[in-house]
């Protein structure tokens, strides 16, 4: 059995419904029966079929709404390992700390093609940490205090996660120095990152340690998971861009948000209209339940 998840942005509609019904009727699904509206936005199809040929159809549905398509089994995940920049919060760090050096546009072109997966991520990244060498360490500080904000939703998703007993990981191919306030600031329990070398007050261009790229990602998801015995299938993965492919395709749901083409691709659910709430709804998990302050 699965369940195809429809999630309008704002209200959830007959014609909406209705699409929804026909694509899985046209994908050769056997529709057994649907929940009531939830929330006003949010409807659930239980169904037998091919759930890669049914979120084809369902996908082509023309409206703000996204879908979800998964196993009855194992709706709830119990361990949430999440990306940072551009989907925890609403920024890439590097880019807007280049911009205090006054090289943003040379660095977020990298970014960009890095994030398409048209760079090697690492290369891409100790080439960008380079550009920043001299940069005073006080522009850290001021880049959190002035650009990075908490993508809609975070908040609500990972407290509500966490209430429910789940596991939450940040991992981030970004910086530790970001990467820590951000997940205090939003409720993980742990936070993985690169350290930028600092020396005398100035970032010294350099990285120290190893790199988080996509292999470590993945790498941390596995550990997470046997560290409290969870069955990968127990877990949910976010992220936007190609170095979260990996980890995406592993995790039992891996959701892209807002994502680059390749990393929507790979993914389970593609999220192109909602905030990160819709996570809550693809779990089964309604606003009455949600934590909200």
């Amino acid at each position: 059995m699965f369940i195809a998840t429809l999630i309008a942005k704002d209200s959830l509609n007959e014609r909406d419904i209705r699409s929804g019904i026909a694509g899985l009727d046209a994908s050769g699904a056997n529709i057994i029966r649907q929940s009531d509206i939830i929330d006003g936005r949010v409807l659930d199809i239980f169904f037998e079929g091919d759930p890669v040929i049914s979120r084809e159809y369902l996908e082509k549905i023309e409206s703000e709404v996204d879908v979800a398509v998964q196993p009855e089994a194992n709706r709830r995940k119990k361990l949430l390992i999440s990306d940072m920049d551009s989907t925890m919060i609403t920024i890439e760090c590097i880019d807007e700390l280049a911009d205090y050096a006054g090289i943003k546009p040379q660095i977020a072109e990298i970014t960009e093609r890095a994030m398409l997966g048209e760079l090697d991520f690492e290369q891409a990244l100790r080439g960008r940490v380079a550009l920043l060498k001299g940069l005073e360490t006080t522009a850290i500080q001021q880049c959190l205090d002035e650009r990075v904000k908490v993508m809609a939703g975070a908040n609500i998703l990972v407290r509500t996660m966490a209430k429910l007993g789940a596991e939450t990981i940040l991992v981030s191919g970004g910086f530790t120095k970001f990467a820590k306030p951000v997940a205090q600031a939003i409720g993980f329990q742990s936070f993985y990152a690169n350290v930028l070398g600092e020396d005398k007050g100035l970032l010294t261009g350099g990285l120290d340690g190893p790199i988080v790229d996509s292999v470590r990602k993945d790498e941390l998801l596995q550990s997470g998971a046997k560290a409290i015995n969870l069955h990968l299938d127990q877990c949910l993965a976010v992220g936007d861009g190609a170095n979260d492919i990996p980890m995406l395709e592993r995790a039992g749901l891996g959701v892209a948000y807002h994502a680059k083409p390749k990393a929507a691709q790979a993914a389970d659910v593609a999220i192109r209209h909602n905030d990160l709430t819709a996570l809550l709804y693809i779990q089964g998990i309604a606003a009455d339940q949600w934590v909200t302050d």
